[in-house]
């Protein structure tokens, strides 16, 4: 490893503390933010193993993988009755679940929704290891479907045949694809500017951003090295697996990441 490999790494991983730094920061920021109508918890849960392992026969490969969610219960809740669900992924390629959404998380909760908001696999705030497991349109959906099971599983005044998905960007990506998965365990969706088709997608944005898909932890290839591979990770080529759940779909001609154009081939 030369000089300035040995810079970069040290770069990335101090990168990654300080993503640790601020995530930590802004959890208990979250308390002041809305812990006037919410009450905030943060829970430790599974998903599926990951998609790829370094040492596949090593100890522990195969594990589920664990990552953390958060939980907003309004606070005028009542125990004996039951309460609808929102799901809500947070945007990406590798973002978090941060108080960038405390407007639309106290509007849910004044409405008398819980909210459950997964740090799926990939996410930020969590050091490289957890970033490196991005599994884009692939096992992070799942990690999502994971947290609306948890949250049925453990919480009694969750109302299991009242659960809704709603995301933006990467987040409506992933609402899409768990209507699309697990068509019986959601009742509506709502998906804002989703990222929808990452052919189109790859063909507009910038080599970095390109990068970040076909580095050899995530996809590994481009996308036309592995056409097939890409598709199976855009909702507007797997719309055959749509079975009419109740879906709300917003775009614009003016937004900053998503090109409408994609949106356009979803619909």
């Amino acid at each position: 490893m030369n000089a300035i490999q040995s810079a970069d790494r040290n770069f990335v991983a101090v990168d990654h503390r300080l993503d640790m730094l601020e995530k930590k920061i802004d959890d208990l920021l979250w308390f002041d933010r809305v812990g006037d109508v919410a009450y905030v918890d943060k829970i430790y849960i599974t998903g599926p193993p990951p998609a790829k392992e370094s040492n596949p026969t090593g100890q522990g490969a195969g594990n589920p993988l664990k990552f953390w969610s958060y939980v907003f219960i309004p606070r005028d809740t009542d125990p004996s009755k039951k309460y609808p669900l929102l799901v809500f992924p947070h945007g990406g390629v590798h973002a978090n679940f941060d108080t960038y959404y405390t407007h639309i998380v106290r509007e849910m909760v004044s409405q008398g929704y819980i909210v459950v908001a997964a740090e799926y696999r990939g996410s930020t705030g969590y050091g490289s290891g957890m970033y490196r497991r991005i599994d884009y349109g692939g096992l992070e959906v799942e990690d999502v479907d994971a947290s609306r099971q948890y949250m049925i599983d453990n919480y009694d005044i969750v109302d299991k045949d009242r659960v809704g998905v709603i995301g933006w960007s990467h987040g409506g990506l992933i609402g899409l694809f768990c209507i699309f998965n697990h068509p019986e365990a959601y009742k509506a969706c709502y998906a804002g500017v989703p990222v929808s088709d990452l052919i189109a997608r790859m063909g507009y944005k910038d080599d970095e951003y390109r990068d970040l898909y076909s580095a050899d932890y995530h996809i590994g290839k481009t996308a036309d090295e592995n056409v097939a591979e890409y598709r199976k990770r855009s909702p507007a080529w797997q719309v055959d697996r749509y079975r009419n759940t109740p879906l709300l779909i917003h775009t614009n001609t003016n937004d900053e990441d998503v090109n409408s154009l994609e949106v356009e081939h979803l619909i």
